[in-house]
């Protein structure tokens, strides 16, 4: 078994853009009508939107191969590109996506570990991250990561307004 995080550019689109689909469907599609499902995916991982998120000096993503296979990706945030003004000492985890198939085999705890590098790496004290408040397993990993809930936000599914949990994680000194 091998597990590599390797940076993805602008030539990776089209995984990106297959595996954003894939588990963003699979993970929602359940508790979301399928209008409002087709209306975020179009907007969202539309190969215009992903190629200007590429392109932002801000955002950087990273893909977890696992046994040299696209089993998921990262997406951190720095600075403007945050999707809420948490300040120049913050890094966001936009995305971590893993594929139905490769999910419990520790890839999620890899790309924490890669975000909070790269928020040591840069100097920044806090760690954070938006997450679906019907989502519990995934609030339940990012407790045991050691983030907390410190505020909420709006996320729109289509028309629909759903909350997203603030959670925030701060890094100690090295």
């Amino acid at each position: 078994m091998t597990i590599k995080i390797k940076k993805c550019s602008r030539e990776d689109l089209e995984i990106l853009q297959e595996i954003s689909i894939e588990t963003f469907n699979d993970t929602f599609k359940d508790q979301n009508s399928p209008e409002n499902m087709k209306a975020y995916l179009e907007r969202a991982f539309n190969s215009k939107q992903l190629e200007k998120e590429l392109s932002n000096i801000s955002s950087e993503f990273f893909f977890i191969c696992f046994n040299d296979e696209h089993a998921g990706y990262l997406k951190v945030n720095i600075n403007d590109a945050q999707s809420e003004n948490m300040g120049e000492e913050s890094l966001e985890i936009e995305r971590i996506y893993i594929r139905s198939k490769f999910q419990r085999k520790g890839l999620g705890n890899d790309l924490i570990n890669k975000a909070m590098e790269i928020a040591i790496r840069q100097n920044k004290k806090m760690i954070w991250l938006g997450v679906w408040e019907k989502n519990e397993n995934a609030i339940d990993f990012y407790k045991k990561k050691g983030f907390v809930q410190t505020g909420a936000h709006s996320f729109y599914m289509g028309d629909e307004e759903q909350i997203d949990f603030i959670m925030t994680k701060t890094l100690s000194e090295p």
